[in-house]
């Protein structure tokens, strides 16, 4: 069965929401997420500010778009490269490639929360789905996580018992530490590297997230 092309109208309507989307991100870009307004990005777009609210409802709406695109984009991304085969250390490169091609876009969606906007549940799902990659590699890889002990009760106990950020996924404790070490150090490096903060360490941030792989992936 054939899908329902858009009408001129549907087309035109959504040529504008992507186009006040591009406004948005310029905008998140020199003033942060907590600084997106609306009406700004109506005044540069020459429309009136009612006008543009027919497009968003709100700024937490046109906020909750931006970050489904973002989130959307790296699940898609991880996901093309698991699906060639791709290994935890593959995985990390891949993550990193994508933050560094539009650090804003990494910063929405992993950087400080937005004062008073809350995502709502599907934008959760669509996370969870790059996490499900990242468990799948860490459960292929086998072995204990990077400088665990092999019996250390305490945290097999405790990630059996807390494993609500997994779903349904059927992975073991060992894979769980393996990947949420995985995803919170390099989050660390690349957070760090993305903020500026190596500029004068005279450190090349690149090495420094090669050295943290090879040590998770060793």
């Amino acid at each position: 069965m054939t899908a329902a092309r858009e009408t001129p109208r549907e087309r035109y309507r959504s040529q504008l929401r992507a186009e006040i989307k591009e406004h948005a991100w310029e905008q998140i870009a020199t003033a942060g997420a907590p600084g997106l307004s609306l009406n700004a990005i109506a005044k540069r777009m020459g429309m009136s500010g009612p006008a543009l609210y027919r497009y968003f409802s709100s700024r937490d709406e046109l906020i909750t778009e931006l970050i489904r695109d973002a989130y959307r984009g790296l699940a898609d991304t991880v996901r093309a490269a698991a699906a060639e085969g791709a290994d935890l250390a593959e995985l990390g490169r891949t993550l990193r490639a994508w933050a560094l091609a539009d650090p804003q876009r990494y910063f929405l969606i992993y950087g400080t929360p937005i004062p008073g906007y809350h995502a709502p549940d599907d934008v959760t799902q669509t996370a969870s789905q790059v996490m499900e990659c990242l468990l799948d590699a860490a459960r292929s890889s086998g072995g204990d996580a990077p400088h665990d002990e092999p019996h250390d009760d305490r945290v097999r106990a405790h990630l059996a018992g807390h494993r609500e950020w997994a779903a349904d996924h059927p992975a073991d404790a060992a894979a769980l530490h393996r990947a949420l070490m995985f995803w919170t150090r390099l989050h660390g490096i690349l957070s760090l590297e993305l903020a500026g903060h190596f500029t004068g360490m005279g450190l090349d941030p690149a090495e420094l997230y090669a050295s943290e792989l090879r040590t998770l992936t060793r």
